[in-house]
């Protein structure tokens, strides 16, 4: 069995209207995959960033050569200073 996907031209007025009719469950299930949909643009849009790439790979390459501190390290220091 093939699938077939459908592209629509909805109005937005019409989308809001019709999600105005939903019930609770149905519009918390509405906000989860719009919530994952943005989540997923703008780690997307971030990611083709070259400031973020630089970033990304400054802090993968000191990962790789030891250069970072743990949490416990962290915390350990923290303590330390407070005193």
């Amino acid at each position: 069995m093939t699938q077939t996907t459908v592209g629509l031209q909805i109005p937005f007025q019409s989308l809001v209207d019709a999600i105005t009719s939903l019930g609770v469950e149905e519009k918390r299930r509405l906000w989860e995959i719009l919530e994952s949909e943005i989540s997923q643009i703008e780690e997307d849009l971030l990611e083709s960033d070259p400031t973020v790439k630089a970033e990304i790979e400054e802090a993968r390459l000191a990962y790789q050569t030891g250069d970072y501190q743990t949490i416990d390290q962290y915390i350990a220091h923290r303590s330390g200073k407070a005193q």
